[in-house]
């Protein structure tokens, strides 16, 4: 992207509403502001971060809008870059009529992500921070804002400037006796490298498990609904959204194919999938469905095998467990306001759970079960740091791969250049996190899927 140039953008979605904002930033964004704006008072020049009240006027003297505008100098602003934000009126035709009019000066309009771009160029905010400005933009329970706003607040980045200081240290002291090979590295040297080595890859470990929790709390889980037919999974998938979702009737087979629906669960974004019952079907469509449906199961985080808890398990049962043998699941024996003849240990080892979909007994328990096993206690003690992003995740692996590696050659001086080099490798996969050793695709790739004004 060309930093160069002053860039202008809606930084409020499109759409009706009482106020819309456009943001311009660059080192001619003041000059631009005033080709246009008139202040209501005689204020000029203009007090740098006060807003003020005016009138937006095209170069006939026809008045484009009532505005409120503000300037911010540099670089107390998001960018770094000077930046004037103009709020007006929030109609479609309003804010199109000012970035024409604006565009009609030589202001380009940005490119997605470009202001955030900015502030990562200028040094405002790492690349990890600034993924997670997209992060929260995009978060859907109360429990991803947060993860998103920690982030920002650089939890993640202070441990990987952490880990960066300390492994630097140590490739100083290795590379300092490289030249001197026929001397000994000395003990209290190797000692330090050795901790360095093994506390960062120690740390690093520890976060690098968080993703599977950071993933869900950020981008949800997918919850998968499994049984044979007329068990009672559509009557379970209604009652843990809340509301009639799915068709439930007394006749086999009703479900056909899958049937997808969002809710929040115990704070987690949960995508909760009814499927069509899995046994022998000479219907088509329906034969269909329950190939789909056994195709998804390995790609569930978390699969609830649904079993009628008032009748006596059958070789179709058994079929349906087969399925899930080797998967992350848990025994759901259904309709338990009827007495239950099903003992769930017997059957299975998942754990079991009696749930009553007219009633509503046992869902709060499944809730926390669920929330339990996605995401551990996170929700009670969410200051420690937790990965979201799978390049992250992937990066921080590649470095704990490289120490590991790097512990090898620590008792042989012999091969200090080797140790060198896995050094330097641990350090480029950190820099791949903070965007110190990144490169202009994968910041084109990061940026491009910001929204225009952001």
């Amino acid at each position: 992207m060309n930093t160069v140039d002053t860039i202008i953008a809606p930084a409020t979605p499109p759409g009706e509403g009482g106020v819309a904002i456009i943001r311009i930033s660059g080192t001619d964004a003041l000059s631009a502001l005033l080709c246009y704006f008139k202040p209501t008072a005689a204020v000029l020049p203009l007090v740098s971060h006060q807003l003020y009240h005016g009138l937006l006027r095209d170069p006939s003297g026809c008045v484009v809008d009532e505005v409120m505008a503000v300037h911010m100098v540099a670089p107390h602003t998001y960018t770094r870059d000077d930046v004037v934000e103009i709020q007006c009126h929030g109609g479609q035709q309003v804010v199109r009529a000012i970035l024409n009019l604006y565009q009609s000066q030589g202001i380009r309009l940005a490119e997605p992500g470009e202001f955030t771009y900015r502030a990562y160029m200028n040094g405002r905010l790492d690349l990890s921070q600034a993924e997670a400005v997209s992060s929260l933009i995009h978060a859907k329970t109360d429990s991803s804002r947060k993860l998103a706003l920690t982030q920002i607040d650089g939890s993640l980045s202070r441990e990987i400037y952490s880990f960066t200081a300390s492994l630097k240290k140590a490739l100083v002291l290795t590379e300092a006796w490289i030249d001197f090979p026929e001397e000994n590295l000395p003990v209290e040297d190797l000692a330090l490298i050795a901790r360095s080595v093994t506390d960062v890859k120690s740390k690093a470990s520890i976060i690098t498990s968080s993703y599977d929790c950071g993933r869900v709390l950020s981008e949800g889980a997918s919850i998968l609904l499994v049984g044979q037919p007329n068990v009672g999974k559509s009557s379970l998938l209604n009652a843990l959204l809340g509301e009639d979702r799915a068709i439930v009737t007394a006749v086999p087979g009703t479900t056909r194919d899958l049937l997808e629906e969002g809710v929040t669960i115990e704070g987690i974004p949960v995508r909760l999938v009814d499927t069509a019952g899995l046994h022998d079907s000479s219907d088509v469509v329906e034969v269909e469905g329950i190939r789909r449906a056994e195709k998804k199961l390995s790609q569930a985080d978390l699969v609830l095998l649904v079993v009628d808890g008032s009748k006596d398990l059958d070789e179709l049962d058994d079929y349906v467990y087969q399925q899930c043998a080797n998967l992350p699941a848990f025994l759901i024996l259904t309709k338990a306001d009827i007495t239950t003849v099903v003992d769930g240990p017997s059957f299975c080892d998942f754990p079991a759970y009696q749930v009553s979909s007219k009633t509503g007994e046992g869902l709060d328990q499944l809730r926390r079960a669920i929330s339990s096993f996605l995401v551990g206690d996170y929700l009670s003690s969410s200051e420690s740091v937790m990965l979201t992003e799978r390049r992250h995740h992937e990066a921080l692996l590649f470095c704990v791969e490289s120490l590991g590696r790097a512990e090898s050659f620590l008792d042989d001086s012999s091969s200090l250049e080797l140790l060198a080099l896995e050094l330097r490798e641990s350090l480029y996969h950190l820099g791949q996190i903070s965007g110190e050793t990144t490169t202009e695709a994968l910041l084109d790739d990061i940026f491009s899927g910001f929204c225009i004004g952001k």
